[in-house]
């Protein structure tokens, strides 16, 4: 599932061709992804403009001129993706239309945003934007970890008291948000911390460590474009390439790069899902 740099990634990408430009007019293919899109959805797109075009943890939030927001969550397998005319100099050539392309919004510009996702776990919803942060999908949400209320002792508070493993924890979406699988694996090993050890048992000093390690895994990755395993793909339909970076995740097996550890790259599965880390330099 595309985790936060990702989700940047595309938001970026998509910034140019569609904020503070006109929906000429959208195309909804089907009535539902994971959940039933909004009722009158086309209608309700056709002729608003796009004030702002912003992300909260893994969705992103487009805030139209009618005062409704519209909410996109790839899910496993989604993308969006721009062709037609693109601000600058180059030209994405429009493909082939897909059995995937759930939705497709043609923008006053020129350009063309189309949805695609084959496993269809993404989703879609348009509330107002006033109240937008009190949408189910976002409302229980933690801080955002690239934001200025995401900072040590919060994070700690936020620890304190749980016996979870810190890697479940910082999966919790309530405790911080939009953070996944790969970056917190990354971020742990990075900060030496052990994926096993207990949330509350990591003390101040570490926790300290951890935030500005998870604020520069976040933004290398950005940088890179996001990571590519199996769907990612840029708005541009480029692949990201922050995988060729990666120090512990899907590398079992292999020599851990810290300078002078000697260990290997092991690999567990906490709560169904496969952690990558150094037993030597993670403690």
């Amino acid at each position: 599932m595309p985790e936060l740099p990702e989700v940047e990634t595309v938001r970026r990408g998509l910034s140019p061709v569609m904020e503070g430009a006109v929906i000429a007019d959208a195309e909804v293919r089907r009535p539902d992804l994971r959940w039933p899109l909004p009722e009158r959805m086309a209608e309700r797109l056709q002729g608003q403009i796009v004030r702002r075009l912003r992300r909260r943890s893994k969705y992103i939030l487009a805030d139209l001129s009618s005062g409704e927001t519209l909410i996109v969550h790839l899910g496993m397998s989604g993308r969006i993706l721009v062709s037609g005319a693109i601000e600058g100099r180059f030209h994405q050539a429009q493909s082939a239309p897909s059995v995937h392309d759930h939705v497709v919004i043609n923008m006053g510009g020129g350009a063309t945003v189309t949805f695609n996702d084959p496993r269809r776990f993404g989703a879609m919803d348009l509330v107002a934007t006033a109240d937008v942060d009190n949408h189910w999908l976002l409302k229980n949400l933690g801080p955002e970890p690239l934001g200025n209320h995401f900072d040590a002792p919060g994070l700690a508070a936020r620890l304190r008291g749980r016996r979870t493993p810190i890697k479940a924890a910082l999966l919790d979406q309530r405790i911080v948000a939009g953070l996944g699988n790969i970056y917190v694996c990354e971020a742990l090993h990075r900060a030496g911390i052990h994926p096993k050890r207990h949330a509350g048992r990591i003390g101040a000093k570490r926790v300290s460590a951890l935030v500005p390690v998870i604020r520069a895994v976040l933004t290398e990755a950005i940088d890179a474009g996001g990571s590519s395993l199996r769907d990612y793909r840029q708005a541009d339909g480029d692949l990201g390439y922050f995988q060729h970076s990666f120090l512990v995740y899907d590398r079992e097996g292999a020599p851990c790069r810290t300078e002078n550890c000697g260990g290997t790259v092991r690999r567990i599965v906490q709560s169904g899902r496969s952690t990558f880390y150094c037993a030597t330099c993670q403690r």
